[in-house]
């Protein structure tokens, strides 16, 4: 919606009303205006059309996330690194259903850029692992499958891991 560094202004605008508020004597107002200075600084940390867009994909609903992600125009300079990540990831994510080539690309460019969650870093390897090895390059999803077996430390990916190391074999 705005820009990142534009978020941080309207946050200390609307902070330094919420001070102005409470030297009036109107505590509940500046508690109020402290809460909405909140939400831009937590939008600031969090895209609101990335979160959409992993809602849309919670549901399935691949369109909906690809028009969510839509609206973020320059991702370089309008996302924090982190975030970009994640849009990279997402990208990635809907185009291994139809272009492995292109989701490829995304997914080693969010794992270069990183993300923040282990998890999602161990499942960005694995799906690049799967598709090395729809590539046949065994030697690549051998050690992409490593090195996301190494990042899933709570097991929620062992079932996914097995199943592409039987595949692997009869390769």
């Amino acid at each position: 919606m705005f820009h990142k560094n534009i978020k941080l202004a309207i946050a200390a605008l609307i902070g330094g009303w919420a001070i102005y508020q409470f030297t009036q004597g109107n505590i509940m107002n500046g508690i109020s205006l402290l809460l909405l200075a909140g939400i831009f600084v937590l939008f600031y940390f969090k895209n609101e059309f990335i979160l959409l867009a992993f809602l849309q994909l919670r549901k399935q609903n691949f369109p909906g996330a690809q028009k969510w992600l839509g609206y973020i125009k320059n991702p370089s300079t309008a996302l924090t690194q982190k975030q970009e990540g994640y849009y990279n990831y997402l990208h990635g994510i809907m185009l291994s259903q139809t272009n492995i080539t292109q989701a490829e690309k995304f997914l080693r460019k969010a794992v270069k850029i990183g993300l923040s969650m282990d998890h999602d870093l161990a499942m960005a390897k694995l799906q690049l692992a799967g598709i090395a090895m729809t590539k046949r390059r065994k030697r690549e999803a051998t050690n992409l499958m490593a090195e996301a077996k190494k990042l899933d430390k709570h097991g929620m990916l062992k079932e996914q891991m097995t199943m592409m190391k039987n595949q692997m074999k009869k390769i």
